[in-house]
């Protein structure tokens, strides 16, 4: 009988939009061969350069994808939560990861291992549509970033990290201002400042490690730099925290 984690993971995968379209005998090859692991905050769950050896998702947690130069200069450029899978294009390559993968908190991974993902590649429409998707996602993501690291304020970085380009599951999140700047590349203060000017404008929500989004139409004209946003009388009520 099958307990936590396990269960968890399991749970996770049958709720793909692709895995329902299997044939029943596939369903339980793929059941039977993910796995799980842990890694403790601050640990490289998944280093630069390992052999890549699947497809990853954060079954919980937060983790960090950062290169490390030759001068081991390091330099974070995306973060995942809950929910998110990861490293598919090291796995369609199947190239030696060219980016670290760091606990920012204790994190459990799902692996779905490589020849799995091979074989759901070469014979899965429903899976390669939902990659196709995946891959046209992280292309936005990726391309928003180049954009703000080159061009944007620290309030518009910050802020943008708060949005639905990075926590599409939720926007209650769970999430530090150490874990925010580590995210965005800013320090704790830089962060601190950012999300209680957010806070004063009613956009957010802070207690205790949570970020609750209360308007994400304020947080879009925030990001649309829109001078006219102090206005929040539209507003649902502050809820208890």
């Amino acid at each position: 009988m099958l307990h936590g984690i396990d269960l968890m993971a399991r749970q996770f995968l049958a709720a793909q939009p692709w895995y329902g379209g299997l044939p029943t005998a596939e369903q339980e090859a793929l059941q039977a061969s993910i796995h799980t692991f842990l890694a403790r905050k601050g640990e490289v769950l998944l280093p630069q350069g390992e052999r890549v050896n699947g497809w990853y998702a954060v079954l919980s947690g937060l983790v960090l994808l950062e290169s490390e130069s030759q001068g081991q200069r390091r330099s974070a450029f995306i973060g995942m939560p809950d929910g998110e899978w990861f490293g598919e294009g090291s796995a369609l390559k199947n190239e030696p990861r060219r980016y670290n993968v760091v606990a920012l908190r204790d994190t459990w991974l799902l692996c779905l291992p490589q020849e799995r993902f091979q074989h759901l590649h070469a014979t899965s429409l429903g899976f390669n549509q939902y990659l196709a998707q995946h891959l046209n996602m992280r292309l936005g993501q990726a391309m928003t970033l180049i954009e703000t690291g080159r061009m944007r304020s620290p309030e518009y970085r910050v802020a943008l990290h708060l949005s639905r380009l990075f926590w599409r599951s939720t926007r209650q999140l769970y999430v530090t201002q150490e874990e925010l700047g580590k995210l965005v590349g800013l320090s704790r203060q830089t962060v601190n400042r950012v999300l209680r000017e957010l806070a004063t404008r009613g956009i957010i929500a802070m207690d205790h490690g949570r970020v609750l989004i209360r308007c994400d139409a304020a947080l879009g004209r925030y990001l649309a730099g829109a001078e006219d946003i102090s206005d929040t009388s539209a507003l649902p009520p502050q809820p208890t925290v």
